[in-house]
């Protein structure tokens, strides 16, 4: 029997789907198996397809016809078509020479195959060749198509697409340009390009272009100056080192240092024209973005990455305005001083060298508003605990110093005293004196090696709490206000501390008489009275009808010290104290001494109550024997003099007259001297 018609090249049975690895390993086609009827037949090679592409179309119309009467069932006798989705792009090669004769007719059954199997046996014979290596190039771009994909119903047209797809060459990398680095601007670089000129020109416009806006024209004021230092890297002007690790000398003039002299002066006469409040917001302003950089970083959900604290960035324009601003109008400090010690925004370790910094710019341009704000919110915030962080009070201490000696110990306590009082305040008030004394007198086994330096300066703080006319409001004011805390400071088992609270207590009995009665009053009460207002005198009364004979036995021990230094010192007090008054509150102790007598029952509390009563009826006993000597004194000069003067032969009124008024002077010093020996 004849053989089929081929339809295609591979059979379902012994196609091979694998895709070549490389160019030499590429797969031939699959054998022409030949069906069951012609099994004595061999198989045909690829060449015996080339052989057959010659023969006649006549012979393959008979071989279908004897394949169509041997197979009816299946028409396509177990083949089916494969086609390849690409073409080869190498150009068609030479015709391969016939393959040898089957043992059919002359010319081969196969002459009638059609011109794309001699197109496919071309392609077949390209690939052999690439694989032999006649040409490498257009070998390996073919290597890579799989064979597969390769499809004979293309055209020319498919020829473009396989050469899209062969993998292009890798172009060259191109080298890596070196990162440019930037040059390092330090503040001292950016703060010379500033031209006073071109400031004062921005000045003017924002002046009038925001008239009535002030807060606007400040914010454009720190604007320039941001511009001006835009350049300047956190590295250049690490401030938060600088002021944990600097002394305060050091940092005061940092970083206004480098700003040009006149840019500063342009500065301060447009800073001198605006309001005091819209300064106090834009100085508040300034603090608040200093504070926020020292924030720590936000807390992540648990489990999250570790967040690493970044450097702080450099604000070198915020410091600048912030100083120029305050060195210029310092008392926008001593307004904001509540607020910012009330607020725990701006308290913490960290936080304290950027206010002792602030306070440091007031004083440069007013030592007195600087001293102000150190004892009025610094120092009393800082140190009201015994037991507070060194380094804060050596921070306090430092600033202190600097006040004391700023431009010279004797300049600088001239303008402190001139300065005592302002505005009504003192420039150290009662509690900070009363703080003040406490550390630099603490009991021997509490001292530290700042005590040393708080004795050094306690002279001057304790000067600056008591200056004043003596009978003055401020000076009254202060005695009543220091007097509850010295008998408070009397009390406690300090020996030291209680003799300087003694002194401070004799003083206020020499400013003011109102001393005597509160010697004698509900002192503790007092306290408390003297916190919420001074003018509540009908409170004071009140309580001492109701308590003052017990709260006096409590007391008695601050009595007796005063009037053991009474006694002891009289030559010296006697001629500053009041006498009328002094009498009438020592009788006033005596009698409280008789009633609180007989109430005690510890030996002690009455051994002091009798020490007490022994002091008073020595000093009344001086105080009466010095009056009845004084006026019998007067007395017989009186009548002497009387009688010289009404028995002289040549009277002269106007001479005389003279006369008795020396004698009068000469009277009134011998009375004040023999009240001294008592």
């Amino acid at each position: 029997p004849r053989a089929p018609r081929l339809s295609s090249l591979s059979s379902p049975t012994h196609q091979r789907a694998t895709k070549p690895e490389r160019a030499n390993d590429l797969p031939l086609p699959c054998s022409l198996p030949v069906p069951t009827p012609l099994a004595p037949t061999p198989a045909m090679a690829m060449d015996d397809v080339a052989f057959a592409a010659g023969s006649s179309s006549s012979a393959m119309d008979a071989l279908a016809a004897s394949s169509s009467a041997a197979a009816p069932a299946d028409p396509s006798h177990g083949w089916q078509k494969v086609t390849y989705a690409k073409r080869s792009s190498r150009k068609p090669a030479a015709v391969a020479p016939a393959a040898p004769d089957l043992g059919g007719k002359p010319g081969g059954v196969f002459e009638g195959l059609d011109k794309r199997s001699q197109e496919r046996h071309r392609a077949i014979q390209a690939a052999r060749d690439a694989a032999a290596g006649y040409d490498s190039d257009d070998a390996n771009a073919n290597a890579r198509v799989p064979w597969g994909s390769r499809s004979s119903d293309e055209g020319s047209d498919s020829d473009g697409a396989a050469a899209k797809d062969r993998p292009q060459a890798e172009a060259p990398k191109k080298p890596k340009k070196p990162k440019v680095k930037k040059p390092k601007v330090t503040v001292a670089d950016a703060a010379a390009l500033i031209d006073a000129e071109s400031l004062a020109a921005h000045l003017v416009d924002i002046s009038a272009s925001y008239e009535n806006q002030e807060g606007i024209q400040l914010m454009r004021f720190a604007d320039y100056f941001g511009r001006a230092f835009a350049n300047v890297s956190a590295a250049q002007f690490p401030w938060a080192k600088m002021f944990k690790e600097s002394p305060m000398p050091k940092m005061v003039d940092v970083p206004l240092s480098h700003v040009p002299e006149p840019v500063c002066k342009t500065a301060s006469d447009w800073i001198s024209q605006r309001s005091p409040d819209a300064l106090g917001e834009f100085v508040l302003w300034c603090i608040d973005s200093i504070m926020s950089e020292l924030s720590g970083p936000t807390v992540g959900p648990k489990g999250a990455k570790k967040v690493v604290q970044q450097t702080p960035k450099a604000q070198v324009a915020i410091f600048v305005v912030l100083a120029l601003t305050l060195r210029r109008k310092p008392d926008v400090l001593i307004n904001l001083s509540p607020k910012i010690v009330g607020n725990s925004k701006y308290l913490g370790q960290e936080k304290l060298p950027i206010i002792a910094w602030v306070i440091n710019q007031a004083s440069q341009g007013d030592l007195v508003s600087g001293m102000f704000s150190w004892s009025h919110s610094l120092f009393p915030t800082v140190c009201a605990k015994s037991s507070g962080n060194p380094q804060s009070r050596d921070l306090v201490l430092q600033l202190l110093e600097r006040f004391l000696t700023t431009p010279n110990a004797s300049k600088a306590r001239a303008m402190l005293l001139n300065g005592a009082v302002r505005k009504g305040e003192r420039l150290v008030p009662a509690g900070t004196l009363d703080l003040f004394m406490r550390c630099t007198f603490p009991v021997p086994n509490a001292r530290v090696k700042a005590t040393e330096r708080f004795e050094a300066a306690y002279p001057i703080i304790k000067e600056l709490a008591l200056v004043g006319t003596p009978g003055s409001k401020a000076v009254k004011q202060a005695s009543q206000q220091l007097l509850p805390l010295a008998v408070k400071a009397m009390q406690e088992n300090n020996a030291e501390l209680a003799k300087e609270a003694t002194d401070v207590f004799i003083w206020c009995l020499t400013q003011s008489p109102e001393s005597y009665k509160l010697w004698v009053s509900a002192i503790f009460f007092l306290c408390l009275c003297t916190a919420l207002s001074y003018t509540r005198k009908w409170l004071r009364l009140m309580f001492n009808l109701c308590f003052q004979d017990k709260l006096h036995a409590e007391n008695i021990q601050a009595s007796v010290a005063v009037l053991r230094k009474i006694t002891a010192d009289w030559k010296t007090l006697s001629p500053k104290l009041n006498s009328e008054a002094l009498k009438a509150t020592l009788r006033s102790l005596k009698a409280k001494n008789e009633a609180a007598l007989e109430e005690a029952e510890d030996s002690g509390e009455k051994a002091s109550i009798k020490e007490a009563d022994k002091y008073c009826k020595a000093i009344i006993g001086r105080l009466s024997r010095g009056a009845t000597c004084l006026k019998g004194s007067l007395l017989v000069i009186a009548l002497a003099a009387g009688a010289g003067f009404m028995l002289s032969p040549n009277l002269d009124l106007t001479a005389d007259l003279e006369k008795l008024q020396a004698m009068a002077l000469e009277l009134q010093a011998m009375a004040s001297e023999y009240l001294r020996s008592f």
